[in-house]
């Protein structure tokens, strides 16, 4: 029987069939996954979809019932788009990276720390979870250093583009007592430099280390496409690292797609178990990505 990608949702005779096919076929991976972390990054186009949103609270929580620890990381990149129209403010972008200057960088905190990420703890909370909300800087999780883009012409030369920041160093202690305790723990990719300055860090960048640095058995990157694409505009179920410079090469991959498949294959290259980037438009994805025989997107691997 072919699963309902709504299954979740379906509470007739037929569908609770569909449940029971698929509960049957997810019980080996309940025991696979069973005490391992799942790092899971949500984009923030999903996050524009209240149902979508719904979907994925409900299978994060249904995930820590059944024994398995995610960790989510969000973007936001729709909503703090959307304020800085409001605002007047035009937003540049450099090989999908946002040029953050110090009042753009207020913006992005007061929409990742004090909204996005507010919303959807709630969500979980509200699916029945017990979601704490966090930015790099809760706990010294996450020190930032300044990121400088290399100019593609000149080697000597590298590209200022703001508060930008990336990973410098990682304390998982307050990740590890939160997931101990029974916490789902939800972050805002926002953290402090040794220079005392905010950065923005690409939430796929921020996902990636997380996933490396706490050894995770899966890094699960939600976003608002079938997966990567190949040049035709179709689906690539697997990828390995020269696949992927080939892409890069041709320009197949570009634009926000190239931090998401840079940090997925550094993690599948640093020993995280599986990496896949997945269609966040489809209800229930995390769950038939974790939890099903079939997958939803694109797996990654390091060779």
């Amino acid at each position: 029987m072919p699963i309902n990608k709504n299954f979740l949702n379906v509470d007739d005779k037929i569908g609770a069939k569909i449940k029971a096919t698929v509960l049957s076929q997810a019980l080996p991976y309940i025991k696979k996954f069973n005490g391992k972390i799942i790092v899971i990054k949500l984009g923030g186009n999903v996050m524009a979809d209240q149902n979508l949103k719904s979907s994925f609270a409900n299978d994060v929580t249904w995930l820590k019932s059944v024994g398995i620890n995610p960790v989510v990381i969000h973007g936001g990149g729709p909503q703090i788009e959307n304020l800085l129209t409001q605002l007047g403010k035009e937003a540049q972008f450099v090989d999908g990276l946002r040029v953050t200057d110090s009042e753009t960088m207020d913006i992005v905190e007061m929409v990742l720390a004090g909204k996005v990420n507010k919303e959807l703890v709630e969500l979980i909370n509200q699916s029945g979870g017990r979601a704490v909300g966090l930015t790099g800087q809760d706990g010294c999780l996450i020190r930032a250093k300044k990121k400088l883009l290399q100019d593609r012409e000149k080697v000597d030369k590298k590209t200022d583009i703001g508060h930008v920041g990336d990973v410098e160093k990682v304390d998982t202690k307050i990740l590890l007592s939160l997931v101990n305790e029974g916490f789902i723990p939800v972050i805002a990719p926002i953290a402090t430099g040794i220079d005392g300055e905010t950065y923005n860090i690409n939430a796929d960048v921020v996902a990636g280390k997380l996933a490396e640095v706490l050894q995770a058995e899966k890094l699960v990157l939600i976003t608002n496409t079938p997966g990567v694409l190949d040049a035709q505009g179709k689906l690539i179920t697997g990828l390995t690292a020269k696949e992927i410079d080939n892409l890069i090469e041709n320009n197949s991959i570009s634009g926000g797609m190239l931090p998401k498949i840079k940090s997925a294959l550094q993690a599948a290259k640093s020993g995280v178990e599986s990496v896949h980037i997945i269609d966040g438009r489809v209800s229930n994805c995390l769950l038939l990505e974790v939890l099903t025989d079939q997958g939803v997107g694109t797996m990654i691997k390091s060779n």
